[in-house]
């Protein structure tokens, strides 16, 4: 696999999106975001989802250049549009407000509906808990998983991430979504050649498939519990937005969409800061203390690994797929733009 440090992919993300039309601070935008996830070891959210953004901007299902506009605001809520912006440059607006309401008032709710794809949302959670604050951040988008006790696409993967801040150390951080696996680990399956694993995916026939190229839908996770989590994400980052996806699109009337929540929580609105911060540490090193369980190193918290991965990739580089390196090639030469050397493959 080829290796390339973060700095250099991340300038070759940036000069790539641009010369794919977006405009350049959309780029960085884009840019950091998905560097953020191939540091952290998600890959399945990191470049290799380059070549389809600008595909979906020369579709027109994603805008650039433009600003999100706020169409709403109430107490310690807002609403933004993002008129189809890329979904970093959305969901970055909606974290500033939120950040900036929870500073004020103890709590902000900014909804960003009209966006596109916002990729590994663990990021935007993290941003908020690094600000001091408890970031809960959502997304939704067109079916891609099955409902449970039904066939074919009904809902989206819609993921979540809860994130607080510790003194001294790495935010815990829970990002996950309601699939029993993101759509991206099924792409980043195709590129490396990987089979998935059982209860991943199914087939056109509705059967369970480890083959990554027949996958037809998702699975949710945990049964009826993933569904339902997913439907009630619908209802909070779309229906209460006013552009609802799911409904539409199953009954016809609408291709898909993206929207998303994001609440930020300042913790001395519940009580003095440093018992908060007291808690959370003591609450961390009560997790460590866990007595591991037989063939587990060590007992871990929410976003630990992927935070040790980023720091390891920060200093040795960032591995990247044969299958990703390829395509990022074929996209760079078509738009005429420098490869590095890193990834010639």
């Amino acid at each position: 696999m080829p290796v390339i440090t973060a700095s250099a992919l991340t300038e070759f993300s940036q000069n790539l999106l641009v010369a794919g039309g977006f405009a350049a601070d959309d780029a960085r935008q884009m840019a950091r975001l998905l560097i953020w996830a191939n540091l952290r070891g998600t890959d399945s959210h990191g470049v290799l989802r380059i070549p389809r953004y600008i595909e979906m901007l020369g579709q027109g299902s994603v805008s650039t250049g433009g600003a999100p506009e706020v169409v709403s605001a109430f107490g310690a809520v807002t609403v933004i549009d993002g008129g189809r912006c890329p979904g970093a440059v959305g969901m970055g607006l909606a974290v500033e407000k939120a950040a900036a309401l929870a500073s004020r008032l103890g709590v902000g709710i900014c909804a960003a509906r009209a966006i596109s794809h916002a990729g590994a949302v663990g990021f935007f959670a993290e941003s908020l808990a690094r600000q001091g604050q408890v970031g809960i951040v959502m997304t939704a988008s067109k079916p891609l998983m099955s409902y449970f006790g039904a066939r074919g696409e009904a809902l989206s993967t819609n993921p979540i991430a809860i994130s607080a801040p510790v003194p001294g150390a790495d935010p815990v951080t829970l990002d996950m979504s309601t699939a029993a696996v993101a759509l991206g680990k099924v792409l980043a399956a195709r590129d490396t050649g990987r089979a998935l694993e059982p209860g991943w995916a199914i087939d056109e026939t509705g059967a369970e498939t480890t083959d990554a190229n027949r996958v037809a839908a998702l699975l949710p996770m945990a049964g009826a519990k993933g569904s339902g989590l997913s439907l009630m994400i619908e209802v909070l980052a779309s229906v209460l937005a006013g552009n609802a996806v799911i409904a539409p699109v199953l009954l016809g009337r609408k291709k898909g969409g993206f929207n998303g929540l994001v609440i930020a929580l300042d913790p001395a609105a519940f009580g003095p800061r440093d018992r908060f911060d007291t808690d959370m540490a003591e609450l961390a090193d009560a997790i460590h203390a866990l007595v591991p369980a037989e063939g587990t190193p060590s007992v871990l918290l929410p976003g630990e690994r992927g935070a040790a991965t980023a720091r390891k990739r920060l200093e040795s580089g960032i591995p990247l797929a044969v299958g990703t390196a390829r395509r990022l090639a074929e996209a760079a030469a078509e738009l005429n733009v420098a490869m590095p050397p890193e990834l010639a493959v």
